[in-house]
């Protein structure tokens, strides 16, 4: 069956590979964009966590592992749009980068003890390893 002139399964990883390369590409250059709120935020928010003196380490390393979680997937949206065969290596790859910086969010979230805030990251969680098993068809 095809929608839209390509088969369903392509057209899901297609779909799936945007909604992950807009959300971590939104996210990862917001925080770029608007560094030292999101540090300020972050310090704040885990000032009585384990975490507290790391933020300045962790800010570049979520923002890079976001921004490219993003950029690598819709890479991926490209190449899954033109029929390339490197299409489901870099979704994937894309999926799973997402996948690692939701780990990290919740490992924080849960440090800091906002559990309706590592509750908020399931769905994009599950989402991700969705996605991720997708691309292995």
């Amino acid at each position: 069956m095809t929608l839209l002139g390509f088969p369903v399964l392509v057209l899901t990883k297609i779909l799936f590979a945007a909604f992950n390369g807009i959300l971590f590409t939104q996210s990862g250059l917001d925080k770029v964009f608007h560094y030292q709120g999101n540090l300020d935020y972050f310090k704040d928010h885990f000032k009585k966590s384990p975490l507290a003196s790391s933020i300045g380490a962790l800010m570049p390393t979520i923002t890079l592992l976001e921004t490219s979680a993003g950029l690598v997937s819709l890479v991926g949206v490209v190449l899954l749009l033109i029929g390339s065969d490197l299409a489901n290596v870099v979704a994937a790859s894309g999926m799973c980068l997402g996948g690692i910086s939701l780990v990290c969010l919740f490992f924080g979230q849960r440090l800091a003890q906002d559990y309706a805030g590592a509750a908020s990251l399931v769905p994009y969680f599950l989402m991700a390893a969705g996605g991720l098993v997708l691309y292995a068809f």
